[in-house]
């Protein structure tokens, strides 16, 4: 029987390190982030514990823990499969996909109780996410970022703000326009693949002399 301290020990343990690769999802804007893959972590975790316990209790019962982990790693195939999304010819979102799976396992693991496995599997998923994306951007020739701009409701704003990306050779990768009921203000967000030939310093002068855009942020 596992004691009321190891449950509370591995539980918190799956919280955090699920959490850390959440967070790198949540940081980028992700369909799935810190909370989804906490839940995620925390409920394979239960999910293991539960298995292991169960024979305990019900001495009737002979528990398979290995065909419940596999119920688990098939079910988050399901919840993966709706963090991607076609667009085109593109598909986007199966790192976010692979790492709920990655979150999955790690809770498997700590729920049966092997912490350094877990730890390095969590070490080697952020690096993967955090410094690898980097290395494959530099790779690439590339450079990635992402464009809030504050704007009112002049006509035509928005063909202006994409005009002005263009003509410095700024791809736009996606768009989210959110809309402010109370200020009547709309906030543009604009994920972007630069080119060699882009030139930020150009695109910050020329969205200054935009008369229907109030502020912009780079990330």
């Amino acid at each position: 029987m596992i004691g009321a301290n190891t449950i509370v020990l591995r539980l918190l343990l799956s919280l955090f390190l699920t959490g850390i690769v959440g967070w790198e999802r949540e940081k980028y804007d992700k369909p799935a982030g810190f909370r989804t893959h906490i839940l995620v972590g925390v409920g394979s975790t239960v999910i293991m514990i539960v298995s292991f316990t169960m024979g305990v209790l019900y001495e009737h019962i002979e528990p398979d823990p290995g065909r419940i982990a596999a119920q688990v790693v098939s079910g988050i195939g399901f919840l993966g499969a709706g963090t991607i999304i076609r667009e085109g010819f593109s598909v986007k979102g199966l790192t976010t996909a692979a790492s709920l799976w990655a979150a999955a396992a790690i809770g498997l693991t700590v729920g049966l109780g092997m912490y350094f496995m877990a730890i390095l599997a969590t070490m080697i998923v952020f690096f993967t996410l955090f410094v690898l994306n980097r290395i494959e951007m530099i790779g690439v020739g590339a450079k990635y970022k992402m464009l809030d701009c504050r704007v009112d409701d002049s006509p035509g704003i928005l063909g202006q703000l994409a005009e002005v990306l263009g003509n410095e050779q700024a791809n736009i990768k996606d768009v989210q326009v959110d809309r402010d009921k109370l200020s009547q203000e709309t906030v543009v967000r604009f994920d972007l693949k630069f080119s060699e030939e882009t030139d930020i310093n150009n695109i910050n002068r020329d969205l200054l002399e935009l008369d229907g855009l109030l502020e912009f942020k780079w990330y």
